[in-house]
C-alpha cells in the first residue's frame, strides 16, 4: 500500500515540478566544493526601508566585528513577498516563499574574486522546512489543512536539481484525529529526525490543538525518508515552531530539543509544561529521561523564543523579554547544556524586535570563542558579536537600510 501511495505521488510531483533545473550549476571555475580554496565571506540579507516587491537585498561583508554596509545602491535584489536562505556545499540558496504557488530556487556563488554571482536557478513547490543532510537539501512541503500529505524533496547541492521525492500521511503520522505539522529537520547521524507539532488544521484554528503537552520526533532513514519512528515524551511541549528549528547536535552526537512551551487552542496558550530543554543521546531513538533542562524555571519564568548552536554544548538562546509571554520583545541568553547553566547576556540592545534567522545563523567566528547575531530595534539594526565566556555582547557591523533577516557564512 505505501508503494501505491508513493507512486501516486511521484506521479502528482512529475506534474507539478517536470522541469526541476532551469539552468544547472556549472560555474566549476577550478572548484567544486564548498571551502576548497579556503576562503569565505557572509552574505547578509536585509529587508530595504519603504519598497515593494522586493523581499530582500543580499549584502556581503569580510567581517561582522567592525564596519558598516548598507542597501542604498548595493547588493543584489530578491524579489517576492518573503525569501528564506540557507548554504551548503560552497553554494547559497534563497527560496522563494510562494504563498502556495511553486517557488524559484536561485543558487549563488563566490567566485575567485570574491563577487557573489548567480549560479543557477530551479522550481519547487513552496516548502516551509529546509535543511542539510549529506551533499543534499531536504525540502518539505506541509499542509497545515486540507491535503493530508506532506511532499519530501532531495536537492543536489552541488548540481542544484531533484534527485528524489516522497511523501508522508501527516494525519496517520499523527494518529489522534489532528496532524502532525513538522517544525524543522535535522541530520542526526545518518537518520534525519523531524520534530512536529500536533495541529488541528481546521476550525478557524489550523495552529491549535487539543494535545499541548506532549513531544513527537520522527525519525526518518535517509535517502530512503522511510518513518522508522516517532519518538514522544510530555514533559515539555512540541519542539521548535513554524519556521523554527528545535533540534540541534552537539560534537559526540547528542541531540538537544528546545521548546518555547507555546502550544495554543483558540488562541490561547494551554500547556501546562515549562519551556524546557531535552536530550536524546548519540546512538539511540529515545528521549532521555534522566536529563530535563527546565530554562523557564532557571530564566525565572521566560521562555525560549529561538536557539543557535556555538559549539562545546553552548547555546545562544533569544528569550521572550517578558515573563510568561510567548511573544513581543527578546533577550538574549547563554544555556550550557551540559552543566545546566543559564547566564543572561548584558550589553545588547535595551528592546530587541526581531533577529536574524536562527535556523541558518552559522555565524560562529573561528576561534570558537565568539558567536554574532543580527539584532533589529525600533532605531536600527546591527550585527552584534557574542563573548562566550563572559557572556557580553558588543557592536560589531552596522547595518544600514534595513531589517537584517539572515546573516550566513559562505565557504569558498
Amino acid at each position: 500500500m505505501k508503494k501505491i501511495s508513493k507512486l501516486l505521488f511521484l506521479l502528482g510531483s512529475i506534474v507539478l515540478l517536470g522541469v526541476s533545473c532551469d539552468k544547472e550549476d556549472t560555474l566549476d571555475e577550478g572548484f567544486v566544493d564548498g571551502g576548497t580554496q579556503g576562503l569565505s565571506k557572509y552574505v547578509i540579507t536585509v529587508t530595504p526601508v519603504g519598497t515593494t516587491g522586493i523581499a530582500d537585498i543580499l549584502l556581503t561583508a569580510d567581517r561582522l566585528d567592525q564596519g558598516s554596509i548598507t542597501t542604498k545602491g548595493n547588493g543584489k535584489e530578491q524579489d517576492g513577498s518573503y525569501r528564506y536562505y540557507l548554504t551548503h556545499k560552497g553554494r547559497f540558496f534563497s527560496l522563494l516563499y510562494g504563498q502556495g504557488n511553486p517557488g524559484a530556487v536561485t543558487t549563488y556563488r563566490f567566485g575567485p574574486d570574491g563577487k557573489l554571482v548567480k549560479a543557477s536557478e530551479f522550481q519547487t513547490e513552496t516548502v516551509q522546512l529546509f535543511t542539510k543532510v549529506n551533499d543534499e537539501l531536504l525540502l518539505m512541503k506541509i499542509p497545515r489543512s486540507g491535503n493530508e500529505t506532506a511532499g519530501m524533496y532531495r536537492i543536489d547541492a552541488l548540481k542544484s536539481r531533484i534527485v528524489g521525492r516522497d511523501s508522508v500521511n501527516i494525519v496517520k503520522l499523527a494518529a489522534n484525529g489532528e496532524r502532525a505539522h513538522f517544525t524543522w529537520a535535522t541530520q542526526v547521524g545518518n537518520k534525519v529526525y523531524a520534530p512536529y507539532m500536533s495541529i488541528k488544521g481546521c476550525c478557524s484554528d489550523a495552529f491549535g490543538t487539543v494535545y499541548p503537552d506532549s513531544t513527537w520526533v520522527a525519525v526518518f532513514s535517509y535517502p530512503e525518508l522511510d518513518l522508522e519512528k516517532v519518538i514522544r515524551d510530555n514533559r515539555t511541549s512540541y519542539l521548535g515552531g513554524y519556521f523554527n528549528n528545535g533540534l540541534s547536535v552537539t560534537e559526540n552526537g547528542d541531540a538537544y530539543g528546545f521548546s518555547s512551551a507555546a502550544a495554543t487552542n483558540s488562541g490561547v496558550v494551554t500547556t501546562t509544561k515549562p519551556s524546557a530543554i531535552v536530550r536524546i543521546l548519540h546512538g539511540t531513538t529515545e528521549f532521555d529521561k534522566s536529563y530535563f533542562f527546565n530554562v523557564q524555571e532557571a530564566s525565572g519564568g521566560h521562555h525560549i523564543s529561538t536557539h543557535t548552536y556555538l559549539g562545546d554544548n553552548m547555546f545562544l538562546l533569544m528569550m521572550y523579554a517578558q515573563s510568561g509571554k510567548v511573544s513581543g520583545q527578546l533577550k538574549m541568553a547563554l544555556a550550557n547544556v551540559n552543566t545546566k547553566t543559564f547566564t543572561w547576556v548584558t550589553g545588547g540592545p535595551a528592546e530587541i524586535t526581531s533577529t536574524s534567522a536562527a535556523y541558518n545563523n552559522n555565524t560562529l567566528s573561528t576561534d570558537g570563542k565568539t558567536g554574532f547575531i543580527g539584532l533589529n530595534t525600533t532605531t536600527g539594526s546591527w550585527v552584534y558579536k557574542i563573548d562566550i565566556a563572559t557572556a557580553k555582547a558588543s557592536l560589531g557591523l552596522t547595518v544600514d537600510g534595513g531589517k537584517i533577516t539572515a546573516i550566513t557564512k559562505v565557504d569558498y
